[in-house]
């Protein structure tokens, strides 16, 4: 499977979402890569967890979000169960779930219901070991700010917004990878 062959099937290589998908998915790819050779103890998929990287935003071009060039219906939220029925269509079940798992530190049931956010009340949280290392990159990277890589206490802020429950499971990460 090429990752990029998938992109390039949903975002036309001339569009602004395909410029910044690519851009966003490689610097999140090429961390969670170098952390999982860091880790060898940890023994990961890392062929997986590359490709995986590489699609976990694949859905984006399905919701609305001009500023990165996409102009679907749905809101921005919907990017990771979206990117995850898509990759399933596809015959990527284990790929899907990286989609449908790394929104934040993961979404619970309780916090979609509890925050009336517009997705399936389902748990979203990254289980695999491959899971939560790709979601825990993909913190360090945003779509807005190309190419720059949030410090940790950044990154740890945006995430005390959303309870102290994803502070914790990130700094977990932070021990666990880093």
């Amino acid at each position: 499977m090429d990752p990029i062959t998938i992109i390039r099937k949903y975002y036309p290589e001339s569009s602004k979402a395909y410029s910044i998908l690519l851009d966003h998915s490689l610097l999140v790819s090429n961390k969670a890569v170098e952390l999982a050779l860091n880790h060898s103890e940890l023994n990961l998929d890392v062929k997986f967890v590359q490709e995986a990287a590489m699609l976990h935003d694949i859905g984006v071009f399905l919701t609305y979000a001009p500023e990165i060039g996409c102009h679907g219906e749905l809101p921005y939220l919907c990017h990771g169960y979206l990117g995850s029925e898509l990759l399933q269509s596809l015959g990527y079940p284990r790929h899907a779930l990286v989609c449908e798992r790394h929104t934040g530190t993961g979404l619970s049931m309780a916090d979609i219901i509890q925050l009336e956010f517009p997705i399936p009340p389902r748990d979203m949280r990254p289980v695999s070991i491959e899971e939560q290392l790709i979601c825990f990159s993909d913190k360090f990277f945003s779509k807005s700010k190309p190419g720059k890589e949030k410090p940790v206490e950044k990154v740890r802020k945006s995430m005390a917004k959303y309870g102290q429950h994803h502070v914790t499971r990130f700094d977990a990460w932070c021990n666990m990878f880093l």
